[in-house]
């Protein structure tokens, strides 16, 4: 699924806050890892990135920490098999912890910005602690809502080819 990058790109109010993070080459490279079986973890994290910044310039939040904290949340190269080979914990545990110092090599982070990398797997890991923000709560909740769009969007597509195949056949047979 393709998160449409003329969303994004045309606010320029979003672009100021992220555009110098765009322009890393090791960040970039997140577009080349698939996430979530069907998108990358570049658009993946623009996603969540962008919808977290719109819902908290809607509630006055920070928008600044949330765009590039979304952005930023799961900033890993690593896959699955190489995290558990860490024996540091299940990959929802650890990829946050991986996220923010590969953050910290690209950018200055400051609490807030911390605190929403390293909770964003709230709900599914009870190591991550509390989310201390509500600019925390936004984009965890953001990146659950954008994990299962980006899974459940391709299976409702097909779904929805077979049962219009589905009802040609029937015309036909009925006619």
């Amino acid at each position: 699924m393709e998160f449409v990058r003329s969303i994004w790109e045309n606010d320029t109010d979003y672009m100021t806050l992220v555009e110098d993070l765009l322009k890393d080459e090791d960040l970039l490279k997140l577009d080349d890892i698939t996430h979530h079986h069907y998108t990358t973890r570049l658009i993946h994290s623009l996603f969540v990135s962008y919808v977290s910044y719109k819902i908290a310039k809607r509630l006055n939040l920070n928008v600044r920490a949330v765009a590039r904290a979304g952005l930023l949340h799961d900033f890993f190269h690593e896959g699955r098999e190489e995290i558990a080979s860490m024996n540091e914990g299940s990959h929802n545990c650890v990829h946050p912890k991986i996220a923010v110092k590969n953050a910290q090599r690209l950018t200055e982070l400051s609490e807030l910005e911390k605190d929403i990398i390293l909770k964003h797997m709230f709900l599914t890991t009870r190591k991550s602690g509390i989310p201390l923000y509500k600019e925390s709560f936004v984009v965890t909740c953001v990146d659950k809502y954008c994990a299962i769009n980006e899974v459940s969007t391709p299976v409702r597509m097909k779904v929805k080819e077979k049962i219009s195949e589905w009802s040609l056949k029937l015309r036909v047979v009925h006619a």
